[in-house]
């Protein structure tokens, strides 16, 4: 398996996988965090096109996803409940999904990402206990809270190796 650049032609399989990754995510406890239209196919292809999304390629399937953002994320600029570990700068690891068929994808797309920079953030919701547990495997630290474009709270971890 490899990791690379996501290009247009990946979008209808990504689509899919966060289709089925929310029924998948209903049905384990966590309803709400990606339960509207998010991700939208435009937010994918934006991505795509920005240069930031990257695919799990397993001869030719795509086995996940996620968006890899290097640069201040204006999410990120309130930190209620706590503060972030650093003020250093960092990259952002955003909508990652996986098919459910690879055990270990989500840790192997995030240690992919520190190949790339040291210093990641990310957030996931109250109710994702598959990815805060994924993010406390991978040493990541609860930060506080931040609040999403919808207003809607997630729990923010950072893992900086150069501390």
């Amino acid at each position: 398996m490899i990791i690379r650049k996501a290009d247009i032609n990946d979008i209808d399989s990504l689509m899919m996988l966060y289709k089925n990754a929310k029924v998948f995510m209903a049905n384990s406890g966590n309803p709400h965090q990606w339960a509207d239209a998010y991700p939208e196919y435009s937010t994918i292809k934006a991505d795509i096109v920005s240069g930031v999304f990257y695919v799990a390629d397993d001869n030719g399937t795509i086995a996940a996803g996620f968006a890899m953002i290097t640069g201040e994320d204006p999410t990120y600029a309130i930190i209620e409940n706590g503060e972030w570990l650093d003020n250093s700068p960092y990259a952002t690891v955003h909508r990652l999904v996986g098919d459910g068929k690879h055990p270990g994808i989500g840790k192997m797309c995030l240690n992919w990402c520190f190949t790339r920079h040291h210093n990641i953030r990310v957030d996931t919701h109250h109710d994702n206990k598959i990815m805060q547990r994924i993010l406390a495997e991978l040493n990541f630290k609860e930060c506080g809270i931040i609040y999403t474009r919808n207003h809607s709270p997630r729990i923010a971890y950072q893992r900086n190796d150069n501390q």
